[in-house]
């Protein structure tokens, strides 16, 4: 026990299989129980990292895939705008063929009128000449 405590003062001490140690087997104990939470904390640190890896790569897939859709969106939006011009241009150009054949109908109509009081004068002119013979 004397041996002991000189040892003890000069900073060394016996483990539990009486192997001579620097530390007091508590204070070796203690930092090996440290050691361990140590190893446990940084394991759970990188699984901690890895978890936030795999949520930003997820964000990022998400991000790109809002994109694609926004930018179909905006295609399919441009297609239908200049459809809805196309149509209008073609209505137009329908309104206008339409005015153009309704006043060509009225040309007609009027040449047809004008040529059936001809004949309609051509015809009495006739009358007129077979009677006088």
């Amino acid at each position: 026990a004397m041996a002991q405590a000189a040892l003890g003062a000069a900073g060394l001490h016996f483990d539990e299989l009486n192997k001579l140690r620097v530390l007091e087997p508590e204070v070796a104990a203690q930092t090996a129980q440290l050691r361990e939470q140590c190893r446990a904390f940084v394991d759970k640190t990188a699984e901690f990292q890895n978890i936030v890896g795999s949520l930003i790569e997820l964000v990022d897939q998400l991000a790109k895939a809002v994109e694609s859709e926004k930018m179909k969106a905006i295609g399919a939006r441009n297609l239908l705008k200049s459809i809805a011009k196309q149509r209008e241009a073609q209505e137009q150009q329908l309104q206008a063929l339409i005015a153009e054949k309704k006043m060509q109908l009225e040309r007609y109509r009027i040449e047809y009128e004008t040529l059936c009081k001809i004949e309609a004068d051509q015809n009495e002119f006739i009358d007129q000449f077979i009677f006088q013979k």
